[in-house]
């Protein structure tokens, strides 16, 4: 298991409408990442600037590379779309980080 961590770009004035949308999140959403070896996701939002940093932790052997192939992912992908900073095939543009410090 190895934490991952990174950040996304909300749009600004949309922070209700991400809290809604993740607040009534599709169950086979979850159960997509659960399945691809992803617990204790977390995600974090910096309202001044619309940055969001999430943290998950992810099993050794997990498929999270394999997500965006997942047609349930693309759709949220889409949902979402409107609201954050995207790419082309509207996956949120994600910037990964580097760890500097951790107290278990």
């Amino acid at each position: 298991m190895a934490k991952f961590s990174f950040k996304m770009q909300l749009k600004l004035g949309y922070e209700a409408e991400y809290q809604r949308r993740h607040d009534a999140i599709w169950p086979e959403l979850l159960e997509l990442l659960k399945n691809a070896g992803i617990s204790d996701y977390s995600i974090h939002l910096d309202g001044p600037t619309g940055t969001l940093f999430a943290c998950l932790t992810r099993a050794t052997n997990h498929t999270m590379d394999e997500l965006p192939l997942e047609p349930i992912m693309q759709r949220w992908w889409n949902y979402m779309a409107d609201i954050m900073e995207t790419g082309l095939d509207n996956e949120p543009i994600a910037a990964p980080l580097d760890l500097v410090f951790y107290m278990p």
